[in-house]
């Protein structure tokens, strides 16, 4: 999977965060659905503009930063 075809970083679109092209749905967003227990299924009813490619970009991309070190750090715990 290309993630590049379907995930963009602009500036002027939710301050630089990598975004599904064409929309103001961010990769974090979309990570935290799937995080609250959210299917593929319920993301693409309630969010008609994805496709199941851009959810799988989504993936694609975190598989990219992970295996390029930018994300290896357990994150903070906070109290």
């Amino acid at each position: 999977m290309k993630w590049k075809s379907h995930i963009e970083v602009n500036d002027n679109v939710l301050v630089g965060k990598p975004v599904i092209k064409g929309t103001r749905i961010s990769v974090e967003h979309i990570v935290n659905l799937l995080a609250s227990g959210w299917s593929e299924n319920q993301i693409l009813e309630n969010y008609p503009r994805l496709k199941k490619e851009d959810i799988q970009s989504v993936f694609a991309y975190l598989q990219d930063i992970i295996k390029d070190g930018m994300l290896y750090n357990e994150p903070q715990k906070y109290a």
